[in-house]
């Protein structure tokens, strides 16, 4: 119970230490955690739009990109069809349907101005056309840099009613590729070489689609091109290399369809990577943006947040540090001097070590404990003189009572003439009587009281053939110190209100035990023993002051505890397991020697007389 009491006690001490420091903090912390969450929500959701507009804008210019692409296509594939119906180009494909030279020649200028004049609508997007006559083996293009000839095996081979892409008529040519397209008038099947007289073939160069990319690039943050998988990729010409290699080694892995956006990882920053697929090219239009440059500022400002609330927090506890040093630990300091006067230390002194209000509180406390101290004193050591002479008083009261019967039994053994009971009876009151009269000390150990037991139990034994007695108390308690003839009175008790009134008993056993920071010792009989309402009478009686029907050995024992010991130890009267009467010393362990105990005395023997 003691060791428990300290651990609650400990434990009321480090709360009541730290409890308005761990308010404060707590107090702190309750108003960052919600700006924390509420900001951390709000940036989440801004960076959330941010980034979906970011996605939906990006497609929105890459699909305009591709529409325009994709019209300039088909404004060359719509020329192409009406330039077919053209009468020119008919008269030119015509079979032996030439006037004279000069016509020939006038049909041949007529048709390439109209070329000309649809090739260089824009200077983004030029266009080179060549119409190609089967019958008469001849062609009229707009060809800067060659003039091709008729070469039917080169248009078998093209010819698909598609969109392709490489070197035209010189394969082995690095850097010239244009995307071509050839239109036919077969009847058979369109885009059949066979069957046909008259092929148009329109193309433009990959700088085409270069002049689009740099143009979509100088109006945003991009970096576009134009990927077909095996292909090698059309790059604007402030492209950056590195980064589009490895863009595209993640296409060649990541198939899309018409649409598609990604985020990717590329050299340690995400990118968003869109694409959007040609109508007419079969190639997709690749724009990778930088999100880590885009969304960078809302990551600073929110990173900014975050370093600001750290220093609002540590200077929020540097401030709540402050107050503990300043404010609490005084109050602390004061707290735990009053609990040691509450103790009974009024020896406790202060010390200020600043100069402010609880330096004045301090030595306030210093001359209060000093007075309190001295006025203790005082009353006490005149409480101490008090208390030793109602000791001497009450141990004087027992003294008489045990030699009154004592001499009582010998007379009735003289005058019986039993001699050995005489001389048996004489030792054990001389050496009774030897232990009483020493009064240098008013306490002896448990033993000793133990000795005496044996002594008196004895000569009641002598008196009464019928008495067994009993003792068996651990060694560990043999060293405590009682107050003289604790014991005694008790047992003398039992011999005469108990064993000595029924035939049939006659055993008095003594036991003792230690539990719950008590020492404990029992005195039972087999007599006929109390009542519960007797119990209660009596119990009762040892809380009155001593009256004169009162019988002085049970009343003054249980003073002399409590005097001894403390209000919470007492004599305690129940029933025996023997079937009489039980007494019960219980008096309070000091709390340094309930430490003692549990620290050395681990083990140990056990007093046991046993007397027939």
């Amino acid at each position: 119970m003691h060791l428990r009491k300290g651990f609650t006690y400990i434990n009321e001490k480090v709360w009541s230490r730290f409890s308005l420091f761990a308010k404060m903090n707590s107090l702190i912390i309750v108003l960052f955690v919600p700006i924390i969450i509420v900001y951390t929500y709000s940036n989440d959701v801004t960076f959330k739009v941010v980034s979906q507009e970011l996605q939906e804008s990006n497609t929105k210019q890459l699909k305009f990109l591709s529409s325009q692409i994709d019209s300039r296509i088909n404004q060359m594939m719509d020329f192409s069809l009406i330039f077919s119906k053209d009468p020119n180009v008919q008269k030119f494909n015509g079979l032996n349907i030439w006037e004279d030279r000069y016509d020939r020649m006038q049909t041949r200028y007529v048709l390439q101005e109209k070329i000309a004049l649809q090739a260089g609508v824009t200077d983004i997007w030029p266009t080179q056309y060549a119409v190609y006559s089967q019958q008469n083996k001849d062609v009229i293009s707009n060809y800067t840099s060659q003039i091709p000839d008729y070469d039917e095996e080169y248009l078998d081979r093209n010819i698909s009613g598609k969109w392709t892409y490489g070197n035209g008529r010189t394969p082995s040519t690095e850097g010239l590729k244009s995307f071509y397209w050839f239109f036919t008038d077969s009847l058979s099947q369109p885009g059949m070489l066979t069957g046909s007289n008259l092929v148009i073939e329109a193309s433009f160069s990959y700088k085409n689609i270069q002049n689009m990319l740099d143009s979509y690039k100088a109006g945003g943050q991009g970096d576009p091109f134009f990927y077909h998988k095996g292909e090698a990729p059309i790059l604007n010409r402030s492209a950056d290399l590195k980064l589009s290699g490895e863009l595209i080694r993640f296409l060649d892995k990541h198939s899309s369809g018409t649409q598609a956006q990604h985020v990717v990882k590329l050299n340690g920053e995400n990118y968003l990577v869109s694409t959007v697929k040609s109508s007419y090219l079969d190639w997709q239009l690749v724009d990778v943006v930088p999100l880590d440059q885009i969304l960078g500022p809302i990551s600073v400002s929110r990173n900014l947040f975050y370093v600001s609330m750290v220093l609002l927090f540590v200077v929020g506890i540097s401030a709540s540090i402050l107050l503990y040093r300043n404010v609490q630990r005084p109050i602390m300091k004061l707290i735990r001097a009053l609990r040691r006067v509450q103790r009974g230390d009024y020896s406790v002194r202060l010390q200020a070590d600043n100069r402010n209000e609880f330096s004045f509180l301090f030595h306030r406390f210093n001359d209060m404990s000093r007075q309190i101290q001295d006025l203790i004193e005082n009353v006490f050591n005149e409480k101490i003189r008090a208390r030793e002479a109602t000791l001497k008083q009450l141990q004087a009261q027992i003294n008489p009572h045990f030699l009154y019967n004592c001499l009582g039994y010998i007379i009735n053994m003289a005058q019986l003439k039993d001699e050995e009971a005489v001389v048996s009876m004489a030792y054990n009151l001389s050496a009774y009587y030897r232990y009483t009269t020493r009064m240098e000390k008013e306490t002896a150990s448990l033993g000793d009281e133990v000795k005496l037991l044996v002594n008196y139990l004895d000569i009641q034994k002598l008196r009464n053939g019928r008495i067994e007695y009993h003792i068996d108390i651990p060694a560990d308690m043999l060293a405590e110190s009682v107050p003289r003839l604790m014991l005694q009175p008790i047992v003398e008790n039992s011999v005469i209100h108990g064993v000595s009134k029924s035939y049939s008993s006659g055993e008095i056993r003594i036991t003792g035990e230690r539990s719950g920071g008590f020492c404990k010792v029992y005195i039972d009989d087999d007599g006929p023993g109390l009542t519960p309402e007797q119990e209660i009478a009596l119990t009762g009686k040892m809380q009155e002051p001593l009256q004169e029907e009162m019988g002085c050995g049970l009343w003054n024992t249980n003073q002399r505890v409590i005097h001894q010991f403390g209000s919470r130890s007492r004599l305690h009267f129940s029933k025996s397991p023997l079937g009489g009467l039980r007494t019960a010393i219980v008096w309070e362990i000091p709390a340094d020697e309930t430490l003692l105990h549990y620290s050395h005395l681990q083990g140990g023997h056990t007093l046991a007389n046993d007397h027939s």
